[in-house]
């Protein structure tokens, strides 16, 4: 899995989400903006996180492993169990 650049400020923040309030679009193939990092924090439980391109990576995340989104990569979440977690956007 890819790190955040150093460069990068964040900029918003999506509200908490568990697993029965994830957004459908975020269970699917969806990718961020160009220009536009994405940084997975989870508060509770596990998160299977997969990242779909330019190889199939899988992580599973939890309090201690925050997932970094790449700026137009398709990915996709799975909740493992209980979860809380957010995204927070990154320039």
């Amino acid at each position: 899995m890819k790190h955040l650049p150093e460069n990068v400020v964040a900029y918003k923040r999506t509200s908490e989400f568990n697993e029965d309030t994830i957004p459908s679009g975020l269970l699917n193939d969806h990718s961020t903006k160009e220009s536009v990092w994405g940084k997975i924090v989870v508060l509770d439980g596990k998160l299977q996180y997969t990242i779909n391109e330019p190889e199939s990576e899988v992580v599973v995340l939890d309090e201690n492993i925050f997932g970094v989104v790449e700026p137009k990569v398709l990915h996709s979440v799975k909740p493992l169990g209980k979860v809380r977690f957010y995204v927070e956007f990154c320039k």
